[in-house]
């Protein structure tokens, strides 16, 4: 089980409004995922405003719950591993002006299992622009996303989902378990 398919899970057993990224609507994406290093910024930069649109205080649930499939302050990670650093202080720079708009989480639930876990869940989905990313670029990513306490501002709930079946109703109740808690 993937993280929309958790967040899905999570927002319909909570009571909450899902909230997903929005990679298809994404046009410079599957080129900065194939290493068009002209499409990098742009593919950034879409996903930075998609957040702050999603995750706007402005718009956020009257009862207070959403779940979303990613976090704000992801956005950076990835972005730091993608971007040149002229690049990174100009997302940074628009980063700084928006991130205020935006709702902060409670708690984040960082989802994590080995490179060749992800390999395969990679190779399932068929998606035609994720086939170019390497056991490297997802141990790279996994050490940033690894350092996420140091973006969040909020508690970091660790999921090994290759030895914690998400899948299962009992998994995820522990885990709702464990976020009521955060949140509360």
């Amino acid at each position: 089980m993937g993280k929309t398919t958790l967040a899905g899970h999570l927002a319909a057993e909570m009571g909450g409004r899902l909230i997903c990224e929005d990679f298809e609507g994404n046009p410079f994406l599957a080129d900065s995922y194939v290493g068009d290093r002209e499409a990098c910024l742009p593919a950034q930069l879409f996903f930075l405003l998609s957040r702050v649109k999603q995750l706007s205080l402005a718009d956020w649930p009257a009862d207070g719950l959403a779940v979303s499939d990613y976090g704000f302050c992801q956005d950076r990670i990835y972005a730091e591993a993608k971007l040149t650093e002229d690049e990174m202080a100009l997302y940074s720079r628009v980063a700084r002006r928006v991130e205020g708009l935006v709702c902060t989480p409670s708690v984040i639930v960082h989802l994590d299992a080995p490179e060749a876990v992800l390999l395969s869940r990679i190779a399932a989905r068929g998606r035609e622009y994720e086939k170019v990313m390497t056991p490297e670029f997802l141990d790279g990513m996994r050490k940033a996303y690894n350092n996420i306490d140091q973006f969040a501002r909020c508690p970091v709930i660790r999921v090994e989902t290759d030895t914690s079946d998400v899948r299962d109703a009992n998994a995820r109740n522990e885990l709702i378990a464990r976020i009521r808690g955060e949140i509360s």
